[in-house]
């Protein structure tokens, strides 16, 4: 087979390939047509199973009743760590060079030399320094109560991003609120 026939073919493979992963894709993904409705079977058409119609939020969110919100500051030590610094080291070295003229029997060959000068470095340990070294991190956290519209679950603590901290510290006692933790617990 000829060069032009083994890149032809080649692009025919990678043709063929990507019809059947853009086939395979289309599939999963449903993309709007008429079989691709929910296919959770849950039945549940509003948001956290109302039976309401409407948009429903993003499936991480979760939401509830505003009880009670956490600040935990950072909290830092003082840690000592090897300080390290970085040597050099000088020198030189000699490189030949070979240069050849001329064919069969009066082929000649010079060779001449040069000095090269080189450095070379590493990191080498000098002394400790001190530095501070996290031992938590600082977190905002938000309590709800009736999470999800279940009564029983109450007190249920999640980590949350400054924002939806802010928006929980503005609510009101027993507010409804909405957002998306960063993770449970506190």
């Amino acid at each position: 087979m000829t060069r032009g026939g083994d890149v032809f073919g080649k692009r025919l493979i990678v043709a063929g390939v990507t019809a059947v992963l853009i086939a395979g894709l289309g599939a999963c993904g449903g993309g709007g047509s008429a079989g691709a409705g929910s296919a959770s079977g849950t039945g549940q058409s509003g948001p956290a199973g109302t039976g309401q119609a409407g948009p429903s939020p993003t499936p991480d969110a979760v939401s509830g009743l505003r009880d009670q919100v956490r600040h935990v500051t950072a909290r830092t030590t003082r840690a000592t760590r090897p300080h390290m610094v970085r040597r050099c080291t000088t020198g030189t070295r000699r490189v030949s060079h070979t240069s050849s003229s001329g064919t069969g029997s009066r082929r000649r060959t010079h060779t001449s030399y040069t000095t090269e000068h080189y450095q070379h470095c590493t990191k080498v340990r000098s002394g400790t320094e001190t530095y501070k070294r996290l031992v938590r991190p600082e977190r905002w956290c938000v309590s709800l109560d009736d999470v999800d519209r279940n009564t029983a679950r109450d007190d249920v603590w999640y980590q949350v991003d400054r924002s939806a901290y802010d928006e929980a510290v503005a609510a009101d006692e027993h507010a409804p609120l909405t957002f998306v933790p960063k993770d449970p617990g506190c």
